[in-house]
């Protein structure tokens, strides 16, 4: 027994050389074997010890394995009277087919520390039965049956997380953006285990039923699930943010977020926990969240209520040439920028005017999408001729209304540009391309004295009188023959 014990020993020992360890062996970032299943998980784990993860950088990407999701551990003991604590964050990766995968080396920050991994090739081989991931570099060991070694009782540890949805705001004007985020709340002090379970499909039903049927989505497309510390009424969680967006009301209708269920991977662990046996077995729980409300109100009156956009916004503008000539077209920039719905942002509306000719505008558009709100700018570039010689002001021409929540008023961006327009007048100017044709060439040698028209009927009869002979004629012919 001592034999064998001395070989597992040695076989946790040569695991630990693949540790990267930090300075004064506080931070660690371990990387899984170097041979799995098909079906088996491989994983890079940053560890912290007598300290809490602040903040870490993203996990790699690796060609080959697919992220399946992070899960955080943390523990505390108290040892004649010493007091160490531990914590760690864990990425899964699955293998997308059997094969050698090379994990190129990486470089990860960790507190704010950089720490660097060297690569390794992983084999994937052909699936196995699954076991415990604590367990499944050894066998059975045939002595425990020797000796009458039972099943291990599980218990199930009360666990310390909930699944929920925020928002930014709770109450908006119709047309307000406001973010709102599923996330998953992990206690820093929770001891029950923890995994995602079948995480993609899930969240594609959860969504289904989670986005409001009258709002225009701005989706922040998270792509990796990665914890960050954050305080609730003084309580210390590590949040995993599965989905975020920004709403904008299509109307003043009351929104409504309801109840959506997350089953989670919760395992059950042994009693009396044994070196050599399984420690703890795989169980499910779904967490559910609470509905939320959020109250929308209607725009006050104005005549462009239903159209008008609604944001923060300013303008920045340019002319390429204040100087203008009449007949010479020139180009102009109208830049809305700020907070808001940039994707409903309408074109401007240029009134009917014999000053300028506008043409219709190039119009771009940057979205950007940050921590809980949708910001960006939506330009309009035209090509404007002036027709008039003078100076014009183009606030008169270029002007656009919107909706300030923040102020909870009607406002206007408009042109603060001057125009100097020189040369002469365009406005009459009209050039036609069209042939009158012959008719109205004789205009000019025809006179304005009423004539009367002469009867010509006669030269009809004569013609009919000429068709009858030829037709008698030819019958005559006919019948003498």
């Amino acid at each position: 027994m001592k034999g064998r014990l001395g070989i597992r020993f040695s076989v946790f020992a040569l695991l630990s050389v693949l540790a990267i360890v930090g300075k004064g062996q506080d931070i660690r970032i371990t990387t899984g074997p170097e041979a799995i299943g098909e079906n088996q998980a491989w994983t890079i784990t940053i560890s912290v010890s007598n300290d809490r993860l602040k903040s870490y950088s993203g996990f790699p990407e690796i060609n080959g394995f697919r992220k399946g999701g992070t899960s955080q551990q943390s523990s505390t003991s108290i040892i004649n009277g010493q007091i160490s604590s531990s914590e760690s964050v864990t990425m899964t990766y699955r293998p997308s087919k059997q094969g050698t995968i090379t994990v190129p080396s990486f470089t990860m920050k960790v507190n704010d520390k950089d720490f660097t991994v060297p690569g390794k090739k992983v084999k994937i081989g052909p699936p196995v039965q699954q076991q415990d991931p604590y367990s499944r570099f050894f066998d059975r060991d045939p002595v425990d049956d020797f000796f009458g070694r039972g099943e291990p009782e599980y218990v199930d540890l009360k666990d310390d997380a909930f699944l929920a949805v925020t928002t930014s705001k709770d109450e908006v004007w119709a047309g307000e953006g406001f973010t709102a985020a599923l996330s998953f709340y992990i206690s820093v002090d929770n001891r029950a285990p923890l995994q995602w379970y079948n995480l993609s499909d899930q969240l594609n039903q959860i969504l289904k039923k989670l986005k409001p049927a009258n709002c225009w989505e701005e989706n922040f497309n998270i792509e990796t699930i990665e914890g960050e510390p954050v305080t609730i009424n003084g309580k210390d969680y590590t949040e995993f943010k599965i989905y975020q967006a920004t709403f904008f009301p299509l109307n003043a209708e009351e929104i409504v977020f309801p109840s959506v269920e997350l089953e989670m991977i919760k395992y059950k662990v042994a009693k009396n926990p044994s070196f050599y046996g399984q420690n703890r077995k795989e169980d499910f729980k779904k967490f559910a969240s609470r509905p939320k409300r959020i109250k929308v109100k209607p725009l006050p009156p104005h005549p462009l209520k239903d159209v008008v956009a609604v944001g923060d916004y300013k303008l920045s503008e340019n002319l390429s040439s204040g100087d203008m000539e009449t007949g010479k077209s020139t180009a102009y920039s109208f830049v809305i920028e700020g907070q808001g719905n940039i994707s409903g942002i309408e074109k401007l509306r240029i009134p009917e005017n014999q000053v300028f000719e506008v043409y219709e505008p190039q119009i771009r558009q940057n979205i950007r999408k940050e921590i809980n709100q949708v910001t960006g700018t939506k330009s309009f570039n035209y090509f404007i001729i002036p027709k008039e010689p003078g100076e014009f002001q183009l606030g008169d021409y270029f002007q656009w209304y919107f909706f300030n929540p923040r102020t909870g008023k009607y406002d206007t961006l408009r042109s603060q540009l001057t125009a100097y327009v020189t040369g002469e007048s365009k406005k009459n100017e009209a050039i036609q391309a069209n042939d009158l044709g012959t008719f109205y060439d004789k205009i000019e040698t025809s006179g304005n004295t009423l004539a009367q028209i002469p009867d010509n009927r006669w030269i009809r009869w004569v013609f009919n009188a000429f068709i009858l002979v030829v037709l008698g004629t030819s019958a005559y012919l006919v019948m003498k023959k």
